[in-house]
């Protein structure tokens, strides 16, 4: 297995799953033809039984053969919105990090999609594929007030020893919510617009 398959196994790993243009964009952008070399190199892998995928829809979505989640699972499209969220900012800039579906406690503390780093910022990011009521958004942002009065954020192994930072919080998805008034900076905005901001 070379250094290219790890990689493909670890973005599997780390996505949960993918789809082929996830994989062609992500592994074979470089190739003179990113569709087929992709194609040629998750056949050989499927073969080799290290990884899975589901002809369920138009395109395959392919999994790790140790998959944690079903073919038919209502997750896959909220996991490959996470990877087009990754495709999109990796267009522009590469994060430095990016963890999908990171721990950031017990019971009462925010569950961000994503933790990135990006553009030299530390983000937590929701990605949001219906629109929620006002009062379940309103609790994902207290959850993230309790964390940041709580301080534990301080102590992340990313965190700059001059000054501690606490993350944006990047609302993506339909719709736009009443907010309030945060001790951290709330962004609804798409990554086109953000690079906007940014710039």
């Amino acid at each position: 297995m070379n250094a290219r398959d790890k990689a493909i196994l670890s973005d599997l790993e780390r996505f949960r799953c993918l789809s082929r243009d996830d994989i062609a964009e992500l592994h074979f952008s470089h190739t003179k033809h990113p569709v087929t070399q992709a194609n040629i190199v998750l056949k050989r892998l499927r073969r080799e039984g290290v990884i899975k995928f589901s002809a369920e829809r138009r395109k395959y979505i392919y999994f790790p053969a140790e998959r944690a989640i079903k073919e038919d699972s209502q997750k896959i499209n909220h996991f490959l919105a996470i990877a087009d969220f990754y495709r999109q900012l990796n267009r522009i800039e590469a994060p430095r990090l990016f963890q999908v579906e990171p721990k950031l406690g017990g019971k009462g503390l925010p569950e961000p999609d994503v933790f990135t780093i990006w553009k030299g910022a530390p983000w937590f990011v929701e990605i949001q594929r219906t629109r929620y009521t006002e009062k379940v958004m309103a609790e994902k942002l207290n959850r993230y007030e309790r964390y940041y009065i709580g301080g534990e954020w301080e102590r992340a192994s990313w965190q700059p020893a001059e000054k501690k930072i606490f993350p944006y919080v990047w609302i993506i998805g339909k719709g736009t919510y009443n907010i309030g008034v945060r001790p951290f900076r709330v962004f609804q905005i798409a990554v086109e617009e953000m690079l906007k901001k940014i710039k």
